[in-house]
């Protein structure tokens, strides 16, 4: 596997890596809420018209970033190659996995570490695990 420098983006990996920290900083000063999207959007279904406004928002903003991108900058020609049905069934594999780990890499990963939550630092290994593992099969066999 090798990479490829000619398309990397650090520096704008760096400021979108930036960004999610404030944001995830901004919603858990102001709200006292973890920005982990699994559970902002099953909050937001199981609890429906009972002070929302902060996850409609959220949601909102991860919906709207990138159309307000494509306005300005254009998005990429995105190509689909694999079966509907494998995509399909991979993103629900993904749902049950968050769930079975009670949330996502983005509230494990990105505020459960900052928190220092011992299962948010275990959950994000064995994310990462099975991850590097999933290429090495992938790659090699």
């Amino acid at each position: 596997m090798t990479l490829d420098w000619g398309n990397a983006t650090p520096l704008a990996s760096l400021l979108g890596g930036m960004l999610i920290g404030l944001a995830a900083a901004v919603l858990i000063v102001a709200n006292g809420k973890v920005a982990g999207i699994s559970g902002i959007l099953a909050g937001l279904l199981r609890r429906l018209g009972q002070h929302n406004a902060w996850r409609i928002a959220f949601l909102a903003g991860l919906l709207l970033a990138p159309v307000i991108y494509a306005v300005y900058w254009g998005l990429p020609e995105i190509v689909v190659t694999t079966d509907w049905a494998l995509l399909i069934g991979g993103g629900l594999l993904v749902g049950f996995g968050t769930r079975l780990g009670n949330g996502c890499t983005s509230g494990h990963g990105v505020c459960g570490i900052a928190r220092l939550s011992p299962r948010s630092i275990v959950a994000t290994l064995v994310f990462m695990s099975v991850a590097m593992l999933t290429v090495f099969v992938r790659h090699w066999i």
